[in-house]
């Protein structure tokens, strides 16, 4: 690939997931990798160093895991992109045609999975309602729970332990569940039931404030869970008797958010994952001594870790400089490395501070091109809205700077990892305050002498394109150019099309549904000031997006095209993203050829005409 531009190298560079292992063999594992040019499960025996492909899904499989045995292969199979489809499996040795994991259970969007000796549970969301069903040694499938408001299994949020224990007791009579019966997805409760008889064990609630379950200990008998609270604040450790309803909590000295991610075999220590200022770290937490050691891990954002069964630590890192890499702590030696060409070396992300209009300490971070200030800067906004900017590998974000932008990201009122009130403050007004920390970051930046405010552009994609879109329309003189990628654009055409749970956080956002509160949906609603739109704009959608749907992103070019204005629009066959390779490419081809023709200093980088082309030929074809 030596004639290939380094912006496209770094895309095509092959990436391996974290691997889950089998419980009873765990030197079979599952490994998701873009060595075929799509995420694709492939199986890894380690006795014998092989590695072969299970899936060739169209739309990309990224996470799947092995049977307890070992003997298979577990995935979510979607087959439109839309993310609803159902859980199958196929033969970890052979290629073999998929089969239905658990016979009988409805398809719908996943709420968790968890796999026992003799018992697998499964959570599902339909339009209809929220259900949990068991089944009892490959049987079909019995319904355990079911309610109009969202439940999910506890463990599948975080970063449970590899073997996927999370929600299910090691001798499997426990299952505990993150229940939203009042409604407020925000501020999940937990509820332990015996799956035998549906019976509730126990449950913990802290009004307000969101409980979360990350995983059981691995002895059998023992009913702990590790939990985290935010009775504090932060997210802290703690643990859950499920049968009794015992609550431990583990004393910490640490600054910014910690989660439980995995147990030592024997129950006596957890590794937790410490996340402060948009980096990570992991540590281990003796439990009787009540003594947390920091581990030894390389800087940047931790995706996933793990204790293996004779106690090593395995994570997946990476940062703005290196692409992810499998490692064991205190070990450089990757474990496991894909095959294929080697990624060009990205930059830096520099931490940054600055206050906003409310006279709060703002975190984010910025990534500068070559040569000095004031410089072309892009507003880089994530999306969520409860995620974060991270120091991580994005070689979108690089390539943006290889063409000549100073790349800046807010961690928004909102944002995890900075406290639940930071967090909670959104509620009831969203949209307004993300974009006030947008600004202030740039104001911040211009002071500095790092941006040139005539050639800003303002880019995010999901929520980060909802406030993209709501800052072209409320602030149009800031913006030299916009990108918006899978975005919320009439938020109430969104919330009629979008999935169950989705329906059910804007309900938590805004206090209630377009009926219950129309005002505030008007209010906060991007298409609700389309017509002062000026800057160029282009928007990426999925046509098969259950989270930011299509026919909401056409009401609002719709509107756009009534009054004159034509926006650049590209659309793509599968959901809220991506997972092949050539897609990505093209995508960012778009961006980039988009920005460079309305950025004035912005460099169009070589190798983008052929994507263009691709571009083109699928919309045609579609």
């Amino acid at each position: 690939m030596s004639d290939v531009p380094a912006w496209e190298r770094r895309f095509r560079a092959p990436l391996l997931s974290f691997p889950s292992w089998a419980a009873d063999d765990p030197d079979r594992l599952v490994v998701a990798s873009t060595e075929s040019g799509s995420y694709q499960l492939h199986a890894w025996d380690r006795r014998t160093g092989k590695v072969r492909q299970v899936t060739r899904d169209p739309v990309g499989v990224l996470e799947g895991r092995p049977t307890r045995d070992g003997s298979g292969v577990i995935w979510f199979r979607d087959e439109t992109g839309a993310e609803t489809g159902t859980y199958v499996v196929a033969p970890f040795d052979e290629d073999a045609g998929a089969e239905p994991l658990l016979p009988g259970l409805p398809k719908g969007w996943a709420e968790g999975l968890a796999v026992g000796r003799r018992r697998t549970i499964a959570a599902v969301s339909t339009e209809e309602a929220y259900s949990v069903w068991v089944s009892e040694d490959g049987g079909d499938v019995t319904l355990l729970h079911r309610h109009e408001q969202p439940v999910r299994l506890a463990g599948g949020w975080g970063m449970a332990g590899s073997v996927a224990r999370g929600s299910l007791s090691a001798d499997d009579s426990i299952v505990v569940l993150e229940v939203m019966e009042d409604g407020d997805v925000l501020h999940p409760s937990l509820r332990s039931v015996d799956p035998a008889s549906a019976a509730t064990l126990a449950e913990l609630k802290d009004a307000g404030l969101e409980l979360a379950g990350f995983g059981f200990s691995p002895v059998a008998g023992d009913a702990r869970i590790a939990i985290t609270h935010e009775r504090t604040g932060d997210r802290r450790p703690a643990l859950w008797d499920a049968r009794t309803g015992e609550v431990t909590d583990l004393a910490l000295d640490l600054e910014g958010s910690v989660e439980p991610v995995d147990w030592w075999p024997d129950g006596s220590a957890l590794l937790l994952l410490n996340l402060e200022a948009g980096r990570h770290h992991l540590y281990r937490d003796d439990i009787e001594a009540g003594r947390a050691t920091k581990l030894d891990t390389e800087d940047g954002s931790i995706t996933a870790a793990a204790v293996r069964p004779d106690g090593a630590v395995w994570y997946r890192g990476h940062n703005g400089e290196h692409p992810a890499r499998l490692l064991a702590v205190g070990d450089a030696t990757p474990l496991l490395e894909a095959q294929g060409p080697a990624a060009p070396a990205g930059r830096p992300f520099e931490s940054w501070w600055f206050e906003n209009p409310n006279g709060q300490r703002v975190h984010g971070f910025i990534v500068r091109p070559e040569g000095d200030g004031p410089y072309p800067t892009m507003m880089r906004v994530h999306g969520g809205p409860h995620s974060l900017d991270m120091d991580r590998w994005a070689p979108d974000l690089l390539a943006h700077v290889d063409a000549g932008f100073l790349v800046a990201m807010v961690n928004y009122r909102g944002s995890e990892g900075y406290g639940q009130a930071w967090r909670d403050e959104l509620t009831g007004n969203i949209g307004f305050l993300e974009l006030e920390d947008v600004l202030a970051g740039l104001d911040d930046l211009v002071a500095r002498g790092l941006a040139d405010p005539s050639r800003v552009a303002l880019m995010g994609g999901s929520w980060g394109g909802y406030i993209t879109l709501l800052g072209a329309g409320r602030h149009p003189d800031r913006w030299a150019t916009l990108v918006a990628a899978v975005p919320v654009a009439d938020y109430v055409a969104a919330y009629e099309d979008e999935a169950p749970m989705l329906q059910a956080l804007d309900r938590a956002l805004f206090g209630g549904s377009p009926d219950d509160v129309p005002d505030l949906y008007r209010e906060r609603n991007p298409i609700e000031y389309v017509d002062a739109v000026s800057a160029p704009l282009l928007i990426l959608a999925g046509e098969n997006d259950s989270r930011c749907p299509i026919r909401q992103v056409w009401n609002y070019v719709g509107r756009l095209r009534e009054r004159g204005a034509e926006p650049r629009v590209y659309t793509y066959q599968t959901g809220h993203a991506s997972f092949d390779i050539d897609e990505r490419v093209r995508q960012t081809a778009i961006i980039l050829d988009h920005l460079a023709a309305t950025v004035p200093g912005i460099r169009r980088l070589d190798g983008l005409d052929p994507h263009l082309l691709a571009a083109g030929a699928v919309a045609a074809a579609g």
